[in-house]
């Protein structure tokens, strides 16, 4: 749900300050409860919040008729082109992401993809691909289209992006392209038409306004996206220094899985994902099956139940975390923390000793859930 047309202008206002990006401006949001009151503080007050040196942008008050003029163009590009504004207080946000401390203030979104299904695989690599990335590529595609509720995330760029995407589409599975740009563009044009179709089943977000173009220093910004919004990366083909190794890196930052395929040690388009497994920041697969395991996705694994009489000895920490862990499938860490109250060293131990009797099992992206 949209906010309303006022509090929109404002958010979005708040975006176009310089040195405010989403962490800041969510500091500012949470001390002042919306937009409209942050412009309405006093500069004492913003600099209280959030230092004198990023308040400065609002101690100039000639900024803000430039940031409104470009809040107000933006309120009338999305309205005329359908865009969705995703705000990082709404259910609609992608919550993986937003659990991300760098996250954004708000996205730019064209598409009816669900954002936050039940599983994301984000599939990058280099943009000069191989027959033997090709294949890679699209067997990994193939092999997760069984699955319910999934969706396929890349950059849109040339390559392994393209790839990923095209083939997603080709078997009508939901794909999602993150870009570097605004929304009033398409970027490399050559995939213009397979961004529109992408948008009928999946979608095309970004965190940049429109007019924004596709410059070096947006790539980066795009990757943390593209990796905060996934359960998984999976890295296909790579040289030793691919954006797609950046993806990986701040994949593994986030606490999510990295996979990447292996490849001969001659091959330079191998070599970095054969980096990125030799220093334990990806695991190596050679198919999607090995995925599915990785991820505890294989419709065939069956967990075992435990009985509630083996409880009997448990400590009170060890018994709170077994009374949330009951109740939901899987829970995630920052939840276990919120809900027992325990410290984090302490909530680390209690879950480590439960892990090891064989009551708790540890899932990607710090989740956990009963054995």
């Amino acid at each position: 749900m949209l906010p309303d047309e006022r509090e929109l202008f404002y958010l979005l206002a708040l975006t176009f300050m310089p040195g405010i990006g989403g962490r800041t401006g969510r500091t500012l949001i949470e001390q002042f409860g919306n937009a409209s009151n942050v412009f309405k503080a006093s500069a004492k007050d913003i600099k209280n919040s959030i230092g004198e040196g990023r308040a400065k942008s609002f101690a100039d008050g000639s900024k803000d008729e430039v940031v409104f003029q470009n809040a107000e163009k933006e309120v009338k590009f999305i309205g005329k082109h359908n865009v969705q504004i995703l705000l990082f207080s709404n259910a609609d946000f992608p919550q993986r992401l937003n659990r991300c401390s760098d996250a954004p203030l708000l996205l730019f979104y064209k598409g009816n993809a669900n954002l936050n299904a039940d599983k994301i695989v984000a599939i990058v690599g280099t943009r000069r691909n191989t027959e033997y990335g090709l294949k890679l590529c699209e067997e990994l595609v193939e092999g997760l289209q069984s699955q319910d509720d999934i969706i396929i995330v890349s950059g849109l760029a040339s390559g392994i992006d393209s790839i990923a995407h095209k083939k997603s589409v080709g078997l009508g599975v939901p794909t999602v392209g993150v870009v570097g740009h605004g929304l009033d563009r398409t970027y490399p044009s050559s995939n213009k038409n397979l961004a529109n179709e992408m948008v009928q089943n999946g979608g095309v977000l970004t965190e940049f306004p429109s007019g924004t173009i596709p410059d070096k220093e947006n790539f980066p910004k795009r990757n943390r996206i593209v990796a905060g919004i996934s359960d998984i990366t999976v890295v296909v083909e790579s040289d030793i220094a691919g954006g797609a190794l950046i993806t990986a890196r701040l994949a593994s930052g986030y606490n999510r899985d990295v996979a990447a395929f292996p490849g001969r040690t001659s091959d330079s388009k191998s070599a970095g994902c054969n980096n990125l497994i030799r220093t334990n920041v990806a695991a190596m697969i050679t198919k999607t099956e090995d995925l599915l395991d990785l991820m505890n996705w294989n419709k065939n694994h069956k967990p075992k139940s435990v009985q509630k009489q083996l409880f009997i000895n448990l400590s009170p920490e060890e018994q709170k975390v077994i009374d949330l862990l009951q109740s939901k499938e899987s829970v995630h860490a920052d939840e276990l923390f919120h809900y027992t109250g325990l410290a984090n060293s302490q909530l680390a131990a209690t879950l480590l000793q439960l892990e090891m009797q064989g009551l708790v099992k540890t899932l990607p992206g710090k989740q956990y859930r009963m054995v």
